[in-house]
């Protein structure tokens, strides 16, 4: 028994060792309340401590996030009409607006006409303040430029001018328009420039579908949109509506293709002496036969057409022998155009 109360009380702390324990508590609690202090303070609005590993960003819809300028936007060039807003860092003088006159001028005070014309924003900027340092007004001038309003610009074509002050979207130019007629061809021309410096892109349209093209050509101030007319094919005689008709999108149309347009041919047509006139360049015709029953039977290939062909269908084998290249040509230039 003497044995085992000696161990139970070898077991038992110290003093000392009670004392110990205490103080590396008392430590610990000191150091966990310290660690707490930045949290408060940054709650209370104080600042945030530098270790800080993340940092949530700003709303743009606060104000604070970056404006990005498209870049047609940053493209514009001062043109004559222009009104712009000149600010000039501690020279109140030369702060106003000013517009530019017929030639691109913009008339600053004691410093005279400065030519702006076709000059972007910075580079407007930089011409005002090389013209107050030249002058020796201002040593070291800083110029700010802001267009308080465009003038505008037209873009020519067919039906009218559109105005624009910025490089546009050939879409939105044939919106702006009103929109192109069924005889509209499928390849539209944008002319940029003048003289000898001009130059001209062609862009494929499409009525029946979204055109990526139309979306990503962009139509600049003082080019011109022309919109040539699309092919028509005449298809004559024995059929239910003879007239001229508007070659498709692709521009590609074969004599099958044309029956179907003019309703098909009447009861009485003589289907196996079809006829397609064509008048080449240099005034010569050429005349294809061809049998509408061995094109429906699937024995000959239709023949594809061209702009201005006539598909001419006689209405018996008699009028099919009398009828000339010639006489055929005639009635063509008299026939309606139908674009539905």
């Amino acid at each position: 028994m003497a044995t085992m109360c000696r161990v139970i009380m070898a077991k038992k702390p110290s003093r000392s060792a009670v004392r110990g324990f205490l103080l590396l508590s008392l430590g610990v609690a000191l150091q966990m309340a310290m660690m707490a202090v930045p949290a408060k303070a940054q709650a209370a609005g104080g600042t945030a401590p530098s270790n800080s590993t993340s940092v949530k960003p700003q709303s743009s819809s606060q104000g604070g996030g970056p404006v990005v300028v498209p870049k047609d936007l940053s493209e514009l060039r001062i043109e004559p009409g222009d009104l712009l807003s000149v600010s000039v860092y501690d020279a109140p003088e030369f702060t106003n607006l000013y517009r530019v006159d017929p030639v691109g001028n913009l008339k600053l005070p004691l410093c005279g006409n400065v030519n702006l014309l076709g000059a972007t924003l910075p580079e407007a900027t930089l011409r005002l303040e090389e013209a107050l340092k030249g002058s020796q007004i201002l040593l070291e001038p800083q110029v700010s430029i802001d267009v308080a309003q465009y003038a505008g610009q037209y873009v020519t074509g067919a039906p009218g001018r559109v105005m624009i002050i910025a490089p546009t979207a050939l879409g939105d130019i044939l919106s702006q328009a009103g929109g192109l007629t069924p005889l509209a061809g499928g390849r539209i021309k944008i002319r940029h420039g003048e003289g000898a410096a001009q130059s001209e892109e062609e862009v494929l349209y499409s009525r029946t579908q979204s055109t990526r093209e139309t979306a990503l050509t962009l139509v600049r101030p003082g080019d011109s949109v022309i919109v040539p007319r699309a092919g028509i094919v005449y298809v004559l005689g024995a059929v239910n509506r003879p007239g001229g008709y508007v070659m498709q999108e692709d521009g590609k149309l074969n004599v099958a293709q044309a029956l179907a347009l003019s309703g098909g041919t009447v009861l009485q047509a003589n289907t196996g002496g079809l006829r397609v006139i064509r008048r080449n360049p240099d005034g010569t015709i050429l005349d294809f036969p061809l049998s509408y029953n061995a094109i429906a039977k699937g024995t000959q290939a239709p023949l594809m057409l061209e702009a201005q062909d006539i598909v001419y269908v006689p209405m018996s084998k008699v009028k099919a022998t009398f009828s000339t290249a010639s006489s055929i040509l005639s009635s063509a230039a008299s026939a309606a155009i139908i674009t539905h």
